[in-house]
């Protein structure tokens, strides 16, 4: 006998866990549409030099790789950001430009796995492919406020940053040749705390320590967007390039107000930089404000040279994508989950035996009233079936024996609270009914 089991990392998905994922994928497929972002896919295998070297050393060492049938180097995806780039570089000139894309599949990273991250997840990606412009950024918020808001979330902060005030920063200290090292340092600030960045920082980048507190120091920046918008000139140097880069991430924070999304619900935070190397500019980090131990749930920004390595055509790019599993797990620990592991609302309970087609007549005329419907298959006792559909989270029983039948009636039993009611039923005539289940 071979031993079930699964690899680490890796995981079954049973109906409990599966019914909330579709649910979640489903209504951040209808968000994205409703802003007008069209589906794609790509596969799940690349070259494996189409994928290395555009997220940072350690997403390199994440990746899967392997040499196929034909001798050719592969791997698979780590991001859907990196296959668009290629994607893009490859079919611009059909789709044309500014492009709107979102992308909702499985990526794969050989990580350490803890809770709420494993090594296959799925991504649910949005990007604006083909233009600069400040309202493809201030959109790439509203989208995210909007999401999490369909989603039935309030309590969520979305942080911002405009990678290029840090790179802007680093200039003014004659430290860009280190930024690639500083930020991924600067990343992990929330992790492991100041002074374990600050002497990784100096360690890695050979850096002062008189260096690293500057850098900090930005980083640290807290307060009210307006305090903060004022104190950015003096840290940063004030150049002609730094003020426009601080002018840029304003006039984001300003258009997402705009845009609907809450002031409690946006945060500037300088501190973000994102751990892969190809962003260049905005990028957005979203937490639970009640769980924010579980990490971000929404991340993203602007890359504006990805595609640069497939293609002599400019094609900036802006996005960001959703952590599924992530923010499964924490709607989990905050019990928002529906404990259920069926997706019909409708159970027909099977027991008379001379009446199998009127069961199955009535089940095809509520399937055709929209209102999805699963018929026991055994006729078993009554109270056994009444328990199966109980403890499935069905959230109607609807009873019908001989007497039902012939008075053209069915009872309705609303699980959750056991209350029943006669409604009168006919298979020509099943409004009544439908209009009681869908109210």
């Amino acid at each position: 006998m071979i031993k079930p089991r699964t690899l680490s990392g890796f995981r079954d998905y049973l109906p409990a866990a599966m019914i909330p994922r579709e649910r979640l994928m489903q209504t951040a497929r209808e968000v994205f549409r409703s802003f007008g972002f069209a589906p794609i896919d790509t596969p799940t295998l690349e070259y494996l030099e189409i994928l290395t070297g555009k997220g940072s050393d350690e997403t390199d060492r994440q990746i899967y790789r392997f040499e196929d049938n034909g001798g050719r180097e592969v791997a698979m995806r780590f991001d859907l950001t990196v296959p668009l780039a290629r994607f893009a570089a490859q079919h611009i000139s059909t789709l044309g430009t500014p492009f709107k894309r979102y992308h909702i599949a499985p990526v794969w990273r050989g990580e350490r796995p803890q809770a709420g991250r494993y090594r296959e997840f799925v991504q649910c990606d949005f990007d604006t492919i083909g233009t600069t412009n400040v309202m493809a950024d201030i959109e790439t918020v509203a989208v995210i406020n909007r999401l999490l808001e369909t989603i039935g979330l309030d309590r969520f902060t979305i942080c911002i940053n405009n990678r290029a005030v840090l790179s802007e920063l680093l200039r003014h200290l004659q430290l860009q040749d280190k930024s690639v090292e500083l930020l991924r340092c600067l990343d992990k600030l929330a992790k492991i705390g100041r002074d374990q960045v600050a002497a990784e920082m100096c360690q890695v980048a050979a850096i002062s320590e008189d260096q690293a507190n500057q850098v900090l120091q930005l980083a640290e920046l807290d307060g009210p967007a307006n305090e903060i918008f004022e104190r950015l000139p003096e840290i940063t140097g004030g150049g002609d390039e730094a003020l426009a880069a601080i002018q840029r991430l304003r006039d984001v924070y300003d258009g997402a107000l705009a845009s609907g999304v809450p002031n409690r619900r946006i945060k500037i935070d300088v501190s973000i930089a994102r751990g892969l190397d190809y962003y260049t500019g905005m990028i957005f980090e979203t937490t639970l404000n009640d769980l924010p131990s579980i990490g971000s749930i929404c991340s993203g920004g602007r890359y504006d040279n990805l595609a640069g390595l497939y293609t002599k055509q400019h094609l900036p790019g802006i996005g960001a994508s959703l952590g599924l599993d992530r923010l499964l797990a924490a709607m989990e620990q905050l019990e928002m989950l529906p404990k259920i592991t069926t997706p019909a609302v409708a159970f027909v309970a099977y027991f008379d035996e001379a009446h199998r087609s009127d069961y199955l007549r009535l089940a095809a005329n509520l399937r055709s009233g929209g209102i999805a419907t699963e018929v026991y298959p055994d006729p078993k006792k009554l109270g056994l079936q009444l328990k199966y559909a109980d403890a499935h989270g069905f959230r109607f029983a609807l009873i019908a024996g001989e007497s039902e039948w012939q008075a053209g009636k069915v009872q309705v039993k609303t699980l959750a609270t056991k209350e029943s009611i006669d409604v009168d039923y006919s298979h020509e005539d099943p409004g009544a009914l439908i209009a009681i289940l869908t109210q």
